[in-house]
């Protein structure tokens, strides 16, 4: 992940003097915390050497090794976001001009993790308005929000994976899109680089672009 690789080496002036470098650091520090399991969890499914390593590593059989680092990842979700809850509270939601690029985007990492993202959004909102943080993560907790409640998305970022009512298999599928035929306009507006059709392609999810909640709701079991 691009953002993850160039995280260190970025360090950026604001309009008003130094950024926050000791914010900074620890920002840069929860978000490699953030994603460390994450993407090791994406990798161990066909890289074996890995596996069998981070099984050493955390002393467990391989076949419980995810269980393990999600149990970990749960954890450390949990401590870093009451500490993204406090940095909010205090700062504000901590952008480009505090925490410089790519930082800025560190929190919102955090806070999309949460299980209710709603809290946050006013702030994300906010700072993605001002320029403080990249739209499209706006857009994305937008959509999530909607997602959680169940309603359609605006931007067509979010892909659910549920049971079939009519078996017992599960499909992974982009959410309901409001007013779907103008969505690419509105991802292109938003920063977002790819089509809902391409990224749904890219995650390996199916894509109707008039499934509606109502439909939803008949073919899968949505409450998780």
């Amino acid at each position: 992940m691009r953002f993850l690789l160039f995280f260190f080496g970025c360090l950026s002036v604001s309009a008003f003097g130094q950024i926050n470098k000791q914010l900074k650091h620890e920002l840069d520090s929860m978000y490699v915390l953030d994603q460390r399991n994450r993407q090791w969890l994406t990798r161990m499914g066909n890289n074996q050497p890995l596996t069998d390593s981070l099984s050493l590593v955390y002393k467990t059989d391989r076949k419980k090794l995810a269980g393990v680092l999600w149990a970990e990842q749960i954890k450390t979700d949990t401590s870093n976001l009451a500490r993204a809850d406090a940095i909010l509270k205090q700062y504000g939601y901590p952008g480009k001009t505090l925490v410089g690029t790519p930082t800025n985007e560190a929190t919102f990492y955090i806070i999309q993790h949460a299980h209710t993202v709603d809290p946050y959004l006013p702030a994300v909102k906010k700072a993605a308005e001002e320029g403080e943080l990249p739209f499209q993560q706006y857009a994305l907790m937008l959509d999530r929000s909607l997602m959680y409640a169940q309603k359609p998305q605006v931007y067509g970022t979010q892909v659910a994976c549920r049971k079939i009512r009519t078996s017992n298999q599960s499909r992974c599928f982009v959410w309901p899109i409001a007013d779907y035929r103008t969505v690419n306009q509105r991802r292109k507006q938003a920063g977002i680089p790819l089509t809902v059709a391409e990224n749904a392609n890219r995650v390996n999810a199916a894509y109707d672009p008039s499934l509606t909640m109502d439909i939803a709701r008949k073919t899968y079991i949505l409450d998780l």
